[in-house]
């Protein structure tokens, strides 16, 4: 098992257990597109397993986040522990010179 989950309050919280490898990123991926589309949480979070991730785990995290981007729903990564501060995924709104980046990409849209 290279993930652990939970869902609470409409978020589906991933847990990736170890860091991942070439062997089983497709695996860690997938787990995760399964949760998402059997849960249709409103939001998903993501624990990396350190602070300086892997290659291989970031590029699970990626295909996660293009899973959920495509479906609307926003996803945050963070650090290893729940108090770690989230890892930015790219720029939000107001963010500006000086000013960290949002967390969230895939935000939903009522159109």
């Amino acid at each position: 098992m290279v993930i652990s989950h939970r869902i609470a309050e409409d978020t589906l919280h991933v847990r990736i257990l170890q860091e991942l490898d070439v062997t089983n990123r497709s695996a860690a991926a997938l787990q995760i597109e399964s949760l998402v589309h059997a849960h249709r949480p409103s939001r998903v979070t993501v624990e990396l397993p350190t602070d300086a991730p892997s290659p291989m785990t970031f590029s699970a995290l990626a295909r996660a986040q293009r899973m959920c981007q495509s479906l609307g729903i926003p996803l945050t990564a963070t650090g290893p522990g729940e108090h770690a501060p989230p890892l930015p995924l790219g720029p939000g709104p107001g963010a500006g010179a000086g000013r960290p980046r949002s967390l969230e990409h895939g935000a939903r849209h009522d159109h």
